[in-house]
């Protein structure tokens, strides 16, 4: 396939309209041609930045859209499973939203009909494509901070609606759910480590955890070194991460999930004799760069630089934080 990788969105999702669907509509190698919603107003906020757009009143319909190569779905977290393997089923290429599924075990299910199939499934984990994580990711395997040490990292928000899906636990909710992906991805990603030993608390509230501390050991390929996670969906908005060494400390701080959203996208090397290099990213949207990647592999081909493979250990990661973590009362 050398032409255009035609996309279509199933669901008016509020995330797909504002960020995902305008990155699909400007990605090289990609055309957004197609939604799937019952909603005339929210299909027309779409039209407004991609006239022309093709709407379909279910999903099946649009699965059936024989004009559409892959599909992006947005859907809240308890029907990506379900969607995901449904697409596939359908002969499309498929982007899920994350977490694509809630546990371990059923990404092997989505892994296996990818197999089946022949065709790219990933889940929609856009910040390892984003030149910031990259450039962290360098500098650590480079040598830049010496022996890692310890890493932490914490991304919090404040959300009290309580019909939001993230605060509901039939849709899937909870802060680890939510936003864990980042704190556990980035660290995985930037440094190649997997759990060895971990704990974890909860502060829990109608049935999701609201708050999510997590501790562990983590084995990479230089070494062991100690790791931080706290996710909240109850707290100021903050997002910061650390990898701190002997001799040097990598921090992304401001936004660095939300990459030029809530603030510019940069990161800071720090090594001794108070020397900072600091690397700032102003025209990088990694929403955009996945859909390229994601674009590039369907049509040539090439690995996706980022496996369902690696959804799994991270998906994994939560799954023991889930099984072993306590609650707590503050």
């Amino acid at each position: 396939m050398t032409e255009a990788v035609r996309w279509g969105i199933l669901g008016a999702a509020n995330f797909a309209r504002h960020h995902m669907g305008p990155a699909i509509h400007a990605a090289k190698g990609a055309d957004l041609v197609a939604l799937a919603t019952s909603d005339p107003a929210k299909a027309a906020v779409f039209a407004e930045f991609r006239p022309g757009l093709r709407v379909h009143s279910s999903y099946d319909d649009l699965l059936a859209d024989p004009e559409i190569d892959a599909v992006y779905i947005p859907l809240p977290n308890h029907l990506h499973v379900e969607w995901t393997l449904k697409t596939l089923a359908a002969g499309k290429h498929v982007l899920t939203e994350k977490p694509i599924a809630l546990q371990a075990s059923e990404i092997d299910r989505i892994i296996a009909a990818r197999d089946a199939s022949g065709l790219l499934a990933a889940e929609a984990y856009m910040i390892t494509f984003h030149p910031q994580w990259r450039r962290a990711k360098e500098w650590l395997e480079a040598g830049e901070i010496g022996t890692l040490r310890h890493v932490d990292v914490a991304f919090s928000f404040h959300l009290t609606d309580g019909e939001n899906i993230r605060n509901r636990p039939e849709t899937g909710g909870g802060s680890l759910r939510d936003i864990g992906v980042y704190t556990f991805g980035c660290t995985r990603f930037v440094t190649g480590a997997e759990p060895v030993d971990l704990q974890a608390q909860f502060i829990t509230s109608n049935g999701i955890d609201s708050f999510a501390n997590v501790t562990a050991v983590m084995q990479g390929p230089t070494g062991r070194f100690t790791y931080g996670s706290m996710t909240s969906m109850r707290l100021y908005n903050r997002q910061v991460a650390t990898f701190q060494g002997d001799r040097g400390m990598i921090r992304l701080e401001g936004g660095p999930f939300n990459a030029n959203v809530n603030d510019l996208a940069e990161v800071e090397l720090h090594q001794n004799g108070n020397r900072v290099i600091t690397e700032r990213f102003p025209a990088a949207n990694h929403y955009v760069l996945q859909v390229e990647a994601f674009s590039h592999s369907v049509r040539t081909g090439a690995a996706y630089p980022n496996p369902l493979e690696f959804v799994r250990g991270t998906q994994a990661m939560m799954d023991i934080a889930y099984k072993v973590g306590t609650e707590i009362a503050l």
